[in-house]
C-alpha cells in the first residue's frame, strides 16, 4: 500500500487495485491507533479518526482534488503515481 502523502502524524495511503471494498475513490488514512477510509469527496467510509484529523484531512482533500482522482485512476489500473505534498 502505497504512501502517498505525510503531515501532522497522518500517513495517507492508497492501496494498488483497490475498487471492490468501496466502489469509490479513496485514501486510507492512519494515525497513531487510528485508521480511516476517506472518500475523496470528504465522507467518512470506514474507520475512525480524530475530528481535528478529519478536519485537516478533508482540507487537504480539497487542495490536491484533481491530484488524488489522477493518483486515484492510475492505482486501481495497477499503474504508479506521485506522491502530493503535505499542508503547509
Amino acid at each position: 500500500m502505497p504512501e502517498i502523502s505525510r503531515f501532522q502524524g497522518m500517513i495517507i495511503k492508497l492501496i494498488f487495485l483497490d475498487n471492490d471494498k468501496h466502489h469509490k475513490p479513496h485514501i486510507h488514512v492512519y494515525y497513531g491507533e487510528y485508521e480511516a477510509s476517506i472518500g475523496i469527496d470528504g465522507e467518512v467510509l470506514n474507520g475512525s479518526i480524530p475530528v481535528k484529523k478529519l478536519k485537516l484531512i478533508q482540507a487537504w482533500i480539497i487542495l490536491h482534488e484533481e491530484e488524488l482522482y489522477k493518483a486515484w485512476n492510475n492505482a486501481v489500473r495497477g499503474l504508479p503515481f506521485d506522491d502530493i505534498k503535505p499542508l503547509d
